[in-house]
C-alpha cells in the first residue's frame, strides 16, 4: 500500500504542476511534457519522412498548398496577438509540402510541420476546401492535442501500474489487466480523441476564416469525404473521430461564430 501510495501522490503532484491553458477555449488542458521536449523530435521526423517520400514542387497545386499553409499560419498568429497570446508561438518552424500519395489525408506535426497527399486534391476540390482540411490540422498542433494525448498516455500507464501493485492474485490482476485496457480506452482516451476533433474543427473554422476562406465550405468538404468513403465508418463509440454526420452538423453550427470572428479581424468576405 505504500508504493500505491507513493504512486498516486506522483501521479497528483504531475496533474497539479503540469497544466497549460487552450488559447482557444481557456481550458486547463494535460501538459506533462513541453514543447521543448516534442518540438526536436517532431522535426526530425518530419525531415526523416520528406527525405523517404517524394516531395511534390513547382507546380501550381504545390504552391497553393504553401499559399494556404502560409495564409493559416498569419491568422493563427493575428488571433494569438489579439487575445493575449503574444510569443505563444516561439519555436514553431512552419513548413507546407504537397507529397505523392493516393492517400486522403493531411497532418501538421507538433511545431507547425505540414504535409497534405496529393490524394487529398480531388476530394479537397478548392483552395477553400484544402484550407479547411490545413486549418484543422494546425488546430491540432496549436492546441497541443498531441501533447495531451501523450500526457493522457502517461496517466493510463499510471492508473496501470497501480493495479497491478494493488492486485496480488494472478487471475484477478489478468481480469483487471483486460477490463482496464477496454475500459480506459473505450472510455476515456477514444472519447477524448473525439472531443480533440471536435475542438480542431471549431478552432480550424476560426482560422479559415480570418485566413478568408469561407468556412461554410468545410462541412461541403466533408459531405464529399463521406462520399468518398462510402459511408464507411466503425461506430462512433469505438472511433477516434466523431460521426461524420455529427461533425457535419457541427461545423455548420459553428460557421456563423467563425465568421463573427474573423469580422473583428475585417475580413467579411471570403474565398
Amino acid at each position: 500500500m505504500k508504493k500505491l501510495g507513493l504512486i498516486l501522490s506522483f501521479a497528483a503532484a504531475l496533474l497539479f504542476i503540469a497544466c497549460k491553458t487552450n488559447p482557444f477555449t481557456g481550458k486547463q488542458t494535460l501538459a506533462l511534457v513541453s514543447n521543448s521536449q516534442i518540438f526536436p523530435m517532431s522535426f526530425q521526423q518530419y525531415n526523416q519522412f520528406l527525405s523517404e517520400n517524394k516531395v511534390v514542387k513547382g507546380t501550381a497545386e504545390a504552391d497553393m498548398v504553401k499559399r494556404v499553409g502560409q495564409r493559416i499560419a498569419i491568422a493563427a498568429e493575428k488571433y494569438l496577438n489579439a487575445n493575449g497570446y503574444q510569443g505563444y508561438l516561439e519555436g514553431y518552424q512552419w513548413d507546407y509540402n504537397l507529397v505523392q500519395d493516393d492517400q486522403v489525408n493531411a497532418w501538421c506535426m507538433p511545431g507547425g510541420k505540414i504535409v497534405v497527399y496529393t490524394g487529398l486534391l480531388p476530394v479537397a476540390q478548392t483552395e477553400a476546401g484544402i484550407a479547411a482540411v490545413m486549418g484543422h490540422e494546425v488546430a491540432h498542433a496549436l492546441a497541443n492535442h498531441g501533447q495531451q494525448r501523450m500526457s493522457a498516455g502517461m496517466l493510463q500507464q499510471i492508473g496501470a501500474v497501480a493495479g497491478n501493485v494493488i492486485i496480488d492474485d494472478p487471475r484477478t490482476l489478468n481480469a483487471f489487466n483486460q477490463a482496464y485496457g477496454i475500459g480506459t480506452t473505450v472510455g476515456v482516451m477514444l472519447p477524448f480523441s473525439r472531443g480533440h476533433e471536435t475542438e480542431a474543427d471549431q478552432i480550424g473554422l476560426y482560422l479559415m476564416a480570418i485566413a478568408g476562406y469561407n468556412p461554410d465550405e468545410a462541412a461541403n468538404l466533408w459531405l464529399r469525404m463521406k462520399a468518398n468513403s462510402g459511408g464507411q465508418e466503425p461506430p462512433e463509440f469505438l472511433s477516434t473521430h466523431p460521426a461524420t454526420d455529427s461533425r457535419i452538423a457541427n461545423i455548420r453550427k459553428m460557421a456563423p461564430a467563425a465568421k463573427a470572428e474573423a469580422a473583428k479581424f475585417g475580413v467579411t468576405s471570403f474565398k
